[in-house]
Protein backbone atom coordinates (compact mmCIF):
# COMPACT_ATOMS: atom_id res chain seq x y z
CA UNK A 1 0.00 0.00 0.00
CA UNK A 2 1.02 3.57 -0.67
CA UNK A 3 -0.04 6.71 1.15
CA UNK A 4 0.47 10.36 0.26
CA UNK A 5 0.15 12.71 3.23
CA UNK A 6 -0.07 16.47 2.66
CA UNK A 7 0.45 19.34 5.05
CA UNK A 8 0.83 23.11 5.01
CA UNK A 9 -2.49 24.47 3.83
CA UNK A 10 -4.36 27.26 5.56
CA UNK A 11 -5.68 30.80 5.37
CA UNK A 12 -3.41 33.55 4.06
CA UNK A 13 -3.89 37.14 2.95
CA UNK A 14 -3.40 38.17 -0.68
CA UNK A 15 0.28 38.61 -1.40
CA UNK A 16 1.25 36.13 1.28
CA UNK A 17 3.03 32.79 1.09
CA UNK A 18 2.42 29.19 2.01
CA UNK A 19 4.48 26.03 1.67
CA UNK A 20 2.80 22.69 1.02
CA UNK A 21 4.50 19.37 1.67
CA UNK A 22 3.61 15.86 0.56
CA UNK A 23 5.32 12.67 1.66
CA UNK A 24 4.81 9.28 0.09
CA UNK A 25 5.16 6.16 2.20
CA UNK A 26 4.55 2.45 1.91
CA UNK A 27 5.73 -0.31 -0.42
CA UNK A 28 7.48 2.03 -2.84
CA UNK A 29 10.05 0.88 -5.37
CA UNK A 30 10.42 4.14 -7.25
CA UNK A 31 8.65 7.44 -7.82
CA UNK A 32 8.74 9.10 -11.23
CA UNK A 33 6.80 12.37 -11.17
CA UNK A 34 5.42 14.09 -8.09
CA UNK A 35 3.37 17.22 -8.01
CA UNK A 36 0.18 19.06 -7.31
CA UNK A 37 -3.30 19.53 -8.68
CA UNK A 38 -5.87 21.92 -7.32
CA UNK A 39 -9.64 22.21 -7.40
CA UNK A 40 -11.08 25.71 -6.96
CA UNK A 41 -14.64 26.01 -5.61
CA UNK A 42 -17.15 24.96 -8.25
CA UNK A 43 -14.49 24.12 -10.81
CA UNK A 44 -12.69 21.10 -12.23
CA UNK A 45 -9.45 19.78 -10.81
CA UNK A 46 -6.46 21.23 -12.67
CA UNK A 47 -2.71 20.56 -12.73
CA UNK A 48 -0.48 23.08 -10.97
CA UNK A 49 3.16 21.95 -10.96
CA UNK A 50 5.11 18.74 -11.34
CA UNK A 51 8.70 17.61 -10.93
CA UNK A 52 10.32 14.42 -12.22
CA UNK A 53 12.82 12.35 -10.30
CA UNK A 54 15.53 13.97 -12.38
CA UNK A 55 14.38 17.47 -11.51
CA UNK A 56 12.55 18.53 -14.65
CA UNK A 57 9.53 20.69 -13.88
CA UNK A 58 6.27 21.61 -15.53
CA UNK A 59 3.87 24.29 -14.35
CA UNK A 60 0.58 25.92 -15.20
CA UNK A 61 0.85 29.38 -16.75
CA UNK A 62 -1.24 30.84 -13.93
CA UNK A 63 1.43 30.09 -11.30
CA UNK A 64 4.65 30.69 -13.23
CA UNK A 65 6.92 33.13 -11.44
CA UNK A 66 5.00 32.74 -8.17
CA UNK A 67 5.13 29.04 -7.27
CA UNK A 68 8.20 26.85 -6.97
CA UNK A 69 8.31 23.08 -6.72
CA UNK A 70 11.11 21.04 -5.20
CA UNK A 71 11.66 17.44 -4.25
CA UNK A 72 13.68 15.40 -1.79
CA UNK A 73 14.03 11.96 -3.35
CA UNK A 74 15.59 10.48 -0.21
CA UNK A 75 12.49 11.44 1.77
CA UNK A 76 9.94 10.75 -1.01
CA UNK A 77 8.72 14.28 -0.40
CA UNK A 78 7.64 17.09 -2.70
CA UNK A 79 7.23 20.73 -1.69
CA UNK A 80 5.23 23.54 -3.24
CA UNK A 81 6.33 27.03 -2.27
CA UNK A 82 3.55 29.45 -3.10
CA UNK A 83 4.38 33.17 -3.08
CA UNK A 84 2.40 36.25 -4.07
CA UNK A 85 -0.81 34.36 -3.49
CA UNK A 86 -4.01 35.62 -5.08
CA UNK A 87 -7.66 34.99 -4.18
CA UNK A 88 -7.95 32.91 -7.35
CA UNK A 89 -5.39 30.48 -5.90
CA UNK A 90 -8.03 29.45 -3.37
CA UNK A 91 -8.61 25.73 -3.83
CA UNK A 92 -8.15 22.29 -2.40
CA UNK A 93 -4.62 21.24 -3.32
CA UNK A 94 -4.01 17.56 -4.02
CA UNK A 95 -0.67 15.83 -4.10
CA UNK A 96 -0.19 13.36 -6.96
CA UNK A 97 2.57 10.85 -7.62
CA UNK A 98 3.46 8.31 -10.29
CA UNK A 99 4.72 5.37 -8.24
CA UNK A 100 5.99 1.88 -8.94
CA UNK A 101 5.42 -0.36 -5.94
CA UNK A 102 7.61 -3.25 -4.84
CA UNK A 103 5.41 -5.71 -6.73
CA UNK A 104 6.37 -3.93 -9.92
CA UNK A 105 3.03 -2.31 -10.64
CA UNK A 106 3.06 1.34 -11.64
CA UNK A 107 0.14 3.55 -10.65
CA UNK A 108 -1.18 7.02 -10.01
CA UNK A 109 -1.64 7.96 -6.33
CA UNK A 110 -3.41 10.88 -4.65
CA UNK A 111 -3.31 12.60 -1.30
CA UNK A 112 -6.41 13.52 0.65
CA UNK A 113 -6.18 17.21 -0.21
CA UNK A 114 -5.36 20.32 1.79
CA UNK A 115 -7.35 23.55 1.74
CA UNK A 116 -5.65 26.79 0.72
CA UNK A 117 -7.70 29.95 1.18
CA UNK A 118 -6.43 33.35 0.06
CA UNK A 119 -8.57 36.10 1.51
CA UNK A 120 -8.33 39.38 3.36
Amino acid sequence: QVQLVESGGGLVQPGGSLRLSCTASGSIFSIYAMGWYRQPPGKEREPVMFVTRGGSTNSADSVKGRFTISRDNAKNTVYLQMNSLKPEDTAIYYCNADITVLAGIRGDYWGQGTQVTVSS
